[in-house]
This record gives C-alpha cells, structure tokens and sequence, in this order.
C-alpha cells in the first residue's frame, strides 16, 4: 500500500484520464460496440473518475470506490459514469469480485433499490467468437480496470424505447396472425448480436492494433506521470 504524493496523484490522474477517453473513442465509439456512446458523452451525460488506491489499499477498505459510485449515482446529470482504477492490477476474475462487492454495498446504501448498475471492464479479455454473449468481456477491454455506472432509470427507458409497444389492431389482426408473428428478442441480446457483426466485420486483429497501441502509450504515459 503505496501512498502518491500530490503531483504524481494528478499527473496519474490526468493521464489515466486521457488514456480512457481514448479507448472510449478509438474502440467503443469507432467500432460501435454502444450505440449510444457518442451521443452520451457529447450531450454531457457520461462522467469519469479515477481511484488511485492500490490493491492493497482497496482490499482492505473499499470506500473510495464506493464514494465514486454514490458521486455518480447523485449527480443527476450523469447517465453513466466511469470509474478508473490505474493502480489495480487484480486478475479479471478477482476484480469482477470486487465489483460484485461494491454492488451489494451500493444496494444496501439505497435499501436496496439502487440507482446504477454496475458492471466490470477489464484489460485482460480474449475475443471468444462462438457466441454473442461470450464475446462482451473483449467489448469491455478497457486499459484499465474500470466499472461502468449505468443509471438504471436511463436502462429502463432505452429498453422501453427500443422494445417498444409496437400498435396492433385487434379489429384487423387475427389470433394466428398476431401468434405468428416473431417476438423480439431483449434489447441487451440485439446489442451483443450487433457488437458481434461488427467485430466481425472489421476483424479481431484490426481492434486489437488499436487496443495495443492505447496500451502502450498507458505503459509510457503512467511511467512518466510515477517518475516525476
């Protein structure tokens, strides 16, 4: 458990943020793995933070993840919010634990009606092709571990909106022809079959030269901020 000084805390800070902004350009917006992305961030709607604890640090006290998540959740304005955590180098698989704790104690926060959804973005994800759903921790590569604070009203009517309640008129429509007719699958499974076409379409390797390039210029950039 490391403690920074002042200056390297901001240049840290500063460069942890240039280094997402990045990824949210150069991967999630470029390759379209959100459809909604771009117009959040430039409507203002999505804000980012950055927990410069260590693993040492938030493994023995996990509040000042949790104070960025209730920051989020309190600022109305904030549809989603992101919270970086430059110092962690926990396994993928130890972080998504982490995160599920931060959940349950954002829950209880809120008597258990929360306000954002949480979800894991780590740098370690391999593209698994097979299925749609198995190929969202590569969509969620971030350079760093980073949740991703979704305000679940925000959830609630995108779905609305994108599931809709297409008109039927009973009067003209039959019961054969209103059972035939195809359900639409849920908005999250049309997302993840539309991320998979896209990966698809412009290649794993083309995404991952991106990625790499972010990464390397994240080695360079935080070496230099720590040095100082």
């Amino acid at each position: 458990m490391i403690a920074l000084d002042p200056v390297r805390a901001e240049a840290l800070e500063r460069e942890a943020r240039r280094i997402y902004a990045r990824y949210e350009v150069e991967v999630v917006e470029a390759f379209g793995f959100c459809p909604w992305a771009e117009r959040a961030r430039k409507d203002g709607e999505v804000e980012v933070r950055v927990v410069l604890d260590d693993d040492d640090a938030l493994a023995i006290d996990a509040t000042p993840a949790l104070a960025a998540v209730e920051a989020h959740a309190s600022a109305a304005h904030v549809a989603v919010g992101l919270i970086v955590f430059p110092r962690v180098t926990w396994s993928r698989d130890v972080f998504a634990r982490f995160v599920a704790r931060l959940r349950e104690l954002h829950a209880d926060a809120h008597g258990r009606s929360p306000p954002m959804a949480l979800a894991e973005f780590h740098p370690d994800a391999p593209a698994d092709l097979g299925a749609a759903a198995r190929l969202v921790p590569f969509l969620r590569r971030s350079p760093d571990p980073t949740i991703q604070c979704v305000r679940l009203s925000v959830l609630s009517a995108l779905r609305r909106g994108e599931e809709g309640t297409d008109y039927v008129d009973l009067s003209t429509t039959s019961l054969a022809e209103l059972l035939a007719r195809p359900a639409r699958k849920p908005l999250h499974e049309r997302v993840a079959e539309m991320n998979l076409e896209n990966v698809c379409a412009h290649g794993v390797a083309a995404i991952e030269a991106v990625l790499a390039d972010i990464h390397r210029d994240r080695g360079a950039a935080y070496a230099k901020a720590l040095a100082r």
